[in-house]
């Protein structure tokens, strides 16, 4: 049996096992789990929350990890402004950016999401709007979902990856993680 960790990675938790750049005080994945053995499939920015998958097997993490596979990724984005169809359109026709284009995307706006708050809080502003969209993608480029948002002109406040191909973030708290069982 392959080991498969559901990770609920919390904002400003860097996505490796030990500490980054010397003298950096950011926490990492060994503050919040003690497993030897086990390995992130694909990355989440510190800035960035949600589904982290880890597992001891290298060929499911390059299933999971590499776009050659095309993996679905769902994220809920809190962005500053309001979506129209027209950009939602671009989202799901695919959104030219300095290293391409995208492949499409799924991109829907929807209503505000039931999530835990963020520490720090997301800045309020009351002359700038900000709503949430579902968007999902089939790659992962470096910091992919903020610049497709940013193209469209819908900045991204917040970012939470909900989905893993069949696998979501469910019940899962901030810093929590649970182990499920995968076939090798």
């Amino acid at each position: 049996m392959s080991r498969l960790i559901l990770f609920n990675k919390p904002y400003g938790v860097l996505s490796q096992f030990t500490g980054g750049s010397a003298g950096s005080a950011h926490a990492t994945l060994s503050d919040h789990i003690d497993l030897p053995g086990v390995y992130p499939a694909g990355r989440l920015d510190r800035d960035s929350e949600g589904l982290l998958v880890l597992t001891d097997d290298g060929r499911l993490q390059a299933r999971i990890a590499d776009p050659a596979f095309k993996m679905a990724k769902t994220y809920l984005v809190q962005v500053e402004g309001n979506p129209d169809e027209a950009s939602l359109d671009r989202l799901r026709r695919g959104v030219m950016l300095k290293d391409g284009m995208t492949r499409p995307a799924e991109a829907e706006a929807i209503d505000d999401p039931a999530l835990w708050p963020r520490d720090p809080p997301v800045r309020f502003r009351k002359s700038v709007p900000d709503s949430w969209l579902r968007l999902t993608i089939r790659e992962g480029r470096n910091r992919q979902v903020r610049r497709m948002t940013a193209a469209v002109g819908l900045p991204t406040l917040r970012l939470v990856r909900w989905r893993i191909g069949e696998w979501a973030l469910d019940g899962l708290e901030p810093g929590a993680w649970r182990e499920i069982a995968v076939a090798r």
